[in-house]
């Protein structure tokens, strides 16, 4: 469920000018993949590992080992390890991600979006707060321990800092439980905290977050249900909606992953009628559907996201 509300944020990001640009990085099994933002930071949308067609990463290999073209995993850790950087460097071969196709050679295909972000860096036993003034913070990504050999190594020596593949596993998630939503959030780098995921190496916190406006609300609806949307108090105002697909993980559960593969569906009207059916009212329902919008992208599961907030006049 917390993958999931994280993977809602992405909805929002064109509705707050969050969305500074749209990425794809392909890299053939062996070598180094390598997403980067000239502005912004990194949002990871959708990877894949795997092969669906036969011409991408095939020079040089025989046909039996590109001929398979419905071979493809979902890769989570490449976001996990590059949410909210400026560039994120890995090599494919030492992801050890699980064999979807034996005999096939493979790629990765990542897609991301640069989004505007803030970051705090924190040196190990440090204090710090994250501070959105009269906004909310929401967390993009977080991590106790050491990536790099630069950061926080002051005077130190190299058997201090030569770790630099070391992640507490659940750092993301203790922060983001403390700190999404609110205006200001306490934060501290240390191993009493988060654990400690590489004893003797030096540590740092790296927390990543943007702020929000506090009455935004999201509603993401899977095709075939009914969006009802509600204000308690006050009038609908709507932010943004799309019905399509533009994630991976939203609405995927038990569909095929060719179902849920493409990642830059839009339906062009979407936004026009959530508006004629939803704006200025207190309460409104929408079907996520093909008969309301038409069909963006056959043979993909859809699902409609509308950002919206209650007005009160």
């Amino acid at each position: 469920m917390f993958i999931l509300k994280l993977s809602l944020l992405t909805v929002l990001f064109a509705a707050q000018g969050l969305l500074i640009s749209a990425e794809n990085a392909i890299t053939c099994y062996g070598n180094v993949q390598r997403l980067s933002c000239d502005s912004g930071l990194i949002s990871v949308k959708s990877a894949i590992y795997g092969r669906t067609d036969s011409t991408t990463c095939s020079a040089g290999r025989p046909p039996v080992q590109v001929q398979n073209t419905q071979c493809s995993l979902k890769i989570s850790l490449i976001s996990k390890r590059c949410n909210g950087q400026r560039v994120c460097e890995f090599k494919t071969d030492v992801l050890g991600s699980p064999d979807p196709c034996v005999g096939t050679y493979k790629y990765y295909n990542t897609t991301y979006d640069c989004i505007q972000g803030r970051v705090r860096v924190l040196c190990e036993d440090s204090y710090g707060t994250l501070d959105c003034g009269n906004e909310v913070i929401q967390i993009i990504n977080a991590n106790y321990g050491r990536t790099d050999g630069t950061t926080c190594s002051e005077g130190l020596p190299g058997s201090l800092i030569g770790n630099t593949n070391c992640y507490a596993p659940d750092t993301l998630t203790s922060v983001a439980t403390v700190c999404n939503g609110r205006s200001s959030c306490p934060v501290q780098a240390s191993y009493t905290i988060f654990t400690d995921p590489c004893v003797g190496i030096s540590k740092y916190l790296t927390v990543s977050y943007f702020c929000l406006p506090p009455s935004v609300q999201i509603s993401v609806t899977c095709e075939g249900s009914t969006a009802v949307l509600t204000c308690g108090t006050g009038v609908l105002q709507i932010q943004s909606a799309n019905y399509g697909r533009t994630d991976s993980i939203i609405c995927s559960a038990g569909r095929p992953v060719n179902q849920v593969t493409k990642t830059d569906c839009y339906a062009s009207n979407t936004l026009a009628i959530v508006m004629n059916r939803c704006h200025g009212k207190t309460t409104c329902s929408v079907s996520a559907s093909n008969d309301v919008f038409s069909d963006p992208c056959v043979n993909t599961y859809k699902y409609l996201s509308i950002a919206y907030s209650c007005a009160v006049y």
